[in-house]
C-alpha cells in the first residue's frame, strides 16, 4: 500500500503543481476569463486516465492465462520505462518547471482556446496515464485489487491538498530535494515491478528459466505472512525468484540508482528562455 501511496503522491503532486502554476499565472496576469479551458483540459485528462485504467482491468480479464501474463509483463516493463524517464526528467527540471510551463502557457494563450485546453490536457494527462498504468501493474503483482487502489487514492488526495496549500502560499518545500528522494524510492519500487514483469513473461513462455530459482526462503519469509505481504506490497518481493528475475533486478536497480543520485558536474543555470519567462512573470 505504501508503494502505491508514494506513486499516487508523487504523480498527483506533479499534476497538482502543474495546475496550480497554470491557474496562478492566469490569475496574476489578469486572465481569469481563460481559466475555463484550463479546467476543461484537466478534467479531460483525468477522465482519460480513469478510462485507460478501466480498459486495462476489464479488457485483460477477457484474455487467456498466457495472454494475460504476456500483457501484464509487457505493460509492467513499459510502466518501469515511463516511471524511470519521469523521475530523471523531474529531477532535472523541477527547479525550472514554473518558467517552462509559463512559457508554454503564453504560447497557448496566443494561439487560442483550443491550445489552452490541449496544453493543460497534455500537462496533466501524462501523469494520469503513467499513474493508471503503474497502479494496474501493482494490482496484478499483489493480487489484491483494493490495497493498491486505496494507497494510490490516498496519495492522490494528499497531493491535491498539498497542491492547494502551494497555491495558497501556505506550504513551501524544496521541490528539487522532494522529487530526488521520492524518485529514488520509486526506482526501488520500479525494480520490483520490473522483476514481476519478467516473471509474467516467463509464465507466458516468452522468456526461459521459469523453474530455475535463484533462492527459496519461503520457510523464512512465507508469502502469506504479514511481513511477506508487506514486502510484496511495497517492493514486489518474492521469496523464490528466478535467476533471470534477480539478474534483471540488479541490472536495473544498481546503475539506475547510481546515475540518479550521482551529483552533476556543475549546476547549470536555467536556459535564457526560462530566465526571460521568469523575468516577465515577476
Amino acid at each position: 500500500m505504501f508503494a502505491n501511496y508514494l506513486i499516487g503522491l508523487r504523480e498527483g503532486l506533479e499534476a497538482s503543481l502543474v495546475v496550480c502554476i497554470l491557474i496562478a499565472y492566469l490569475v496574476k496576469t489578469g486572465r481569469k476569463d481563460r481559466l475555463g479551458p484550463v479546467w476543461v483540459g484537466v478534467g479531460s485528462a483525468v477522465a482519460l486516465s480513469m478510462a485507460f485504467g478501466a480498459v486495462l482491468q476489464f479488457g485483460s480479464n477477457q484474455l487467456s492465462f498466457e495472454a494475460q501474463e504476456a500483457l501484464g509483463g509487457s505493460l509492467s516493463i513499459i510502466a518501469v520505462g515511463l516511471v524511470t524517464w519521469m523521475v530523471f526528467w523531474m529531477r532535472r527540471t523541477a527547479r525550472h518547471l514554473k518558467s517552462e510551463l509559463q512559457g508554454k502557457l503564453d504560447a497557448a494563450l496566443a494561439m487560442g482556446t483550443v491550445a489552452l485546453i490541449v496544453t493543460s490536457f497534455l500537462a496533466v494527462g501524462r501523469e494520469g496515464l503513467e499513474t493508471a498504468l503503474f497502479i494496474w501493474t501493482a494490482v496484478q503483482a499483489t493480487g489484491d485489487g483494493w490495497s493498491p487502489l486505496a494507497g494510490a487514492s490516498l496519495g492522490l488526495l494528499t497531493s491535491v491538498v498539498l497542491g492547494w496549500l502551494f497555491y495558497r502560499g501556505a506550504l513551501k518545500i524544496n521541490l528539487a530535494k522532494f522529487f530526488t528522494w521520492t524518485g529514488g524510492m520509486l526506482v526501488v519500487v520500479a525494480a520490483g515491478v520490473l522483476a514481476y514483469g519478467v516473471h509474467d513473461l516467463q509464465e507466458a513462455d516468452w522468456l526461459p528459466g521459469l523453474h530455475a530459482h535463484a533462492f527459496n526462503i519461503s520457510s523464512t519469509i512465507p508469502a502469506d505472512s504479514w511481513y511477506g505481504t508487506l514486502l510484496k506490497g511495497v517492493f514486489n518481493f518474492q521469496p523464490d525468484p528466478t535467476k533471470v528475475q534477480v539478474g534483471v533486478w540488479l541490472l536495473y536497480l544498481v546503475p539506475t540508482l547510481f546515475f540518479f543520485f550521482r551529483k552533476p558536474k556543475a549546476d547549470s543555470a536555467p536556459p535564457k528562455r526560462a530566465q526571460a519567462a521568469e523575468a516577465k512573470a515577476a
